[in-house]
């Protein structure tokens, strides 16, 4: 079984705090699972860039300037290359490759067209790829302001939607394998004395557009390839040296030692919240050490025990729900991810 935590950060509250909070990184199934045998990936461009007077407004000190152009064509070839590099970088397929030239010359921005069986075994075929990851469509809504603060201080904000169309494909095949649909959003804010000096930390229109696509290329590759996310847990706190000891096993990442302590507490406890507390925390014990079902049959306890002593709107036991679900959901995604790495 592949390890799926890593235990990245610790971060104890104050002593009074019944919970210190623990931060790990959970590993997660791609959205797509492609077949086995895809080893060597080609990402291309399929978009077509909106026009440069479509998509960007530009409003200074309150009036909407109607010259103003930002072309994207830079922007969908940054999001191409950004995708390709995170999915490079997570090491999963033996080769992301990425295809330099636009697949459309048309210029029907708006539309989405998919790539042809045809084009596809091709592209595969001359780039010795065995499955595409293409951007068939890719737009942004920027808007520009710069206004006057109290004082003469400039400030200026510029505000981007980016909506896309992200789509896998299989040589052969009559339909895509899987189609993503993305959404996302890019925000800056400035401030200056002057606007000469304003516009020396604000990008120009056509690099911010830039930005924006590869923030929204690197944002998209957990849709193709296995990641990582950022995830927090907890443990509760007690007062009484086993209590104090326990939590001490654990800020040092001795969750052995931790579990020790709190299975004591959890055998020799007379009252439900004290082990409520402690089952919680052999959960935690159980996921950092890497078995799931245990994890799970313990937060399920403290669940149980919580719910029936202080109700379903208790904040620990929605606490505990939540963790209840969190673990479910990971064993359902080592499954996947057991697939995705031929393991099942």
């Amino acid at each position: 079984m592949r390890s799926t935590f890593y235990l990245i950060a610790v971060c104890l509250l104050t002593a009074c705090n019944p919970v210190n909070y623990v931060g790990i990184e959970t590993y997660n199934p791609a959205e797509i699972t492609f077949p086995e045998q895809v080893s060597k990936i080609l990402v291309v461009n399929n978009a077509v860039p909106q026009p440069a007077d479509k998509g960007y407004e530009f409003s200074l000190y309150g009036v909407l300037q109607d010259t103003c152009r930002a072309k994207a064509d830079s922007a969908l070839f940054d999001a191409c290359e950004a995708l390709g590099k995170a999915m490079a970088d997570a090491a999963y397929f033996d080769d992301v490759l990425l295809y330099n030239e636009a697949i459309r010359t048309d210029e029907m921005a708006l539309e989405d067209r998919k790539i042809s069986k045809e084009e596809v075994s091709a592209l595969c075929e001359a780039n010795g790829a065995d499955a595409i990851v293409s951007i068939d469509r890719l737009l942004f809504d920027m808007k520009k302001d710069l206004s006057m603060l109290a004082g003469g201080l400039e400030i200026g904000t510029i505000d981007i939607k980016i909506a896309g169309v992200i789509r896998s494909y299989l040589p052969g095949r009559e339909t895509p394998l899987a189609t993503v649909y993305v959404t996302d959003s890019l925000f800056f804010a400035e401030s200056a004395e002057n606007r000469v000096i304003l516009d020396m930390f604000l990008p120009n229109p056509e690099n911010a557009l830039r930005m924006a696509g590869e923030y929204i290329g690197a944002q998209s590759y957990s849709n193709f390839v296995p990641h990582w996310v950022n995830e927090s847990r907890w443990y509760f706190t007690g007062m009484g040296t086993p209590w104090k000891e326990a939590s001490a096993f654990a800020a040092a990442e001795k969750w052995q030692q931790a579990a020790e302590r709190w299975q004591a507490l959890y055998d020799s406890s007379n009252s439900w919240k004290g082990k409520a507390k402690a089952a919680s925390n052999l959960a935690l014990c159980e996921e950092m050490k890497g078995d799931l079902k245990k994890a799970y049959e313990w937060a399920s306890k403290s669940y149980e025990l919580f719910k029936q002593n202080s109700g379903e709107e208790n904040r620990y036991t929605k606490l505990l729900k939540l963790y209840v679900d969190a673990l479910l959901g990971r064993a359902r995604n080592d499954q996947k991810l057991n697939i995705q790495f031929g393991e099942q």
